[in-house]
């Protein structure tokens, strides 16, 4: 049996879309009725209409005439993110009328409200934000090293164009990121750690190899700084373990730190490194 037009357009969707949208697919208002009233689609407002396993953050959005962005947006598109947000980013021009943000018990909005004229013209109704106009809420919402490394993350993923964005009317903090920012870091840390570090002028490689294994970073010819994730666990911390003295015996200076002490105790982690500088470790003797 063939499936209704709306089911099909539904799932090409995300499982949400506006009736208007279902009706020009050859489908009338009496179908739609009857698919609200059977169960199989659910009404979000007046104009959405939405399956019942769709996307429940979309269904969200159209509930509170809202576009995901920001960090929500770049968290679905599986770019580095700082953190884990307590509660979605969206995106509503100035002044718009008809968004309606649910509150908690406190009276706290449940969303991140951005509110800004978008620098890509959106798609009337869209649900989420285009890479463009992430990146730039981005920027104004967060602090720079985390904003650069989302945006590194999109260029190394060929998500955003660095051109496109040249050409557009930046925010002058977007475009200091813009200037600052390379496609070349292959995670968020190898955009802040080199940052952090590169009034010290050492060379930084990150993900160096040697001697059977990739390295979180190598500083100079002989200081590796290494930074532990949840998974250096069980077999995975034997054999860094095993590599790490391996690398003692050749000559090198091992630094293992926890990403936690990265982000949220770096000035630890920059004496460490200081120090062993300071004692020419990172030198080939």
């Amino acid at each position: 049996m063939t499936e209704p037009a709306w089911l099909s357009m539904l799932r090409e969707q995300g499982g949400i879309a506006r009736q208007t949208a279902l009706l020009a697919r050859r489908t009338s208002k009496r179908e739609l009725k009857d698919a609200v009233e059977s169960g199989a689609l659910l009404r979000i407002r007046r104009s959405w209409l939405a399956l019942p396993d769709a996307d429940p953050l979309l269904i969200a959005a159209a509930r509170a005439g809202v576009t995901l962005g920001c960090i929500t947006r770049a968290e679905r598109l599986g770019l580095w993110v700082h953190g884990v947000s307590t509660k979605p980013h969206v995106a509503a021009p100035p002044c718009a009328g008809g968004v309606r943000i649910e509150t908690d018990d406190n009276d706290v909005p449940k969303a991140t409200v951005h509110w800004f004229a978008p620098v890509v013209p959106r798609v009337p109704h869209a649900l989420e934000d285009g890479i463009e106009n992430a990146l730039v809420s981005i920027a104004l919402c967060q602090p720079f090293e985390a904003a650069l490394a989302t945006w590194e993350s999109a260029f190394r993923k060929g998500l955003a164009d660095r051109a496109v964005l040249a050409r557009l009317k930046l925010p002058r903090i977007a475009r200091e990121l813009l200037s600052e920012s390379t496609p070349y870091a292959d995670s968020g840390l190898e955009t802040i750690v080199p940052r952090r570090l590169r009034w010290l002028r050492v060379r930084i490689v990150p993900q160096a190899w040697l001697h059977g294994h990739r390295v979180d970073f190598l500083l100079g010819e002989r200081l590796v700084l290494q930074i532990d994730g949840g998974h250096h666990v069980g077999p995975q911390r034997d054999s860094d373990n095993r590599h790490d003295a391996e690398l003692a015996l050749r000559g090198f200076h091992v630094i293992r730190v926890g990403f936690h002490q990265i982000m949220n105790d770096w000035p630890s982690v920059q004496h460490l490194i200081m120090t062993a500088v300071a004692q020419g470790l990172h030198l080939a003797r």
